[in-house]
């Protein structure tokens, strides 16, 4: 009886797991104005100048800084139209913001 349950439980687990990742897949443009980008450059101690306008992040990133349900998100995303606006930052935007500097800067 108790494999039976081990095995039950780990079919569910199987099936259910792709679906929690492709919540999290994809990418949304989020647009960096205001505020947002002076707090960036402050964090990553660059001139504001330095942030673009806009980055591509993962929906989990997109959601947290522009306060936007990820399942919305990842419906625009999956569709080709994932956008928003960052009211906030988080040390991930900061992250992604930093290492496309770098890129550019290499270039």
């Amino acid at each position: 009886m108790k494999t039976l349950l081990v095995g039950l439980s780990s079919i569910v687990l199987f099936i259910m797991a792709p679906s929690a990742f492709s919540q999290q897949s994809g990418f949304v443009k989020v647009d960096l104005g205001g505020s947002v980008a002076k707090d960036i450059a402050k964090n990553i101690k660059a001139d504001v100048s330095q942030i673009p306008v806009s980055v591509q992040v993962p929906v989990k990133v997109a959601a947290t800084v522009c306060h936007i349900a990820a399942d919305l998100l990842t419906a625009e995303a999956e569709s080709g139209t994932g956008s928003c606006t960052a009211v906030s930052t988080s040390h991930a935007l900061d992250r992604i913001v930093l290492d496309q500097i770098k890129s550019r800067a290499r270039k």
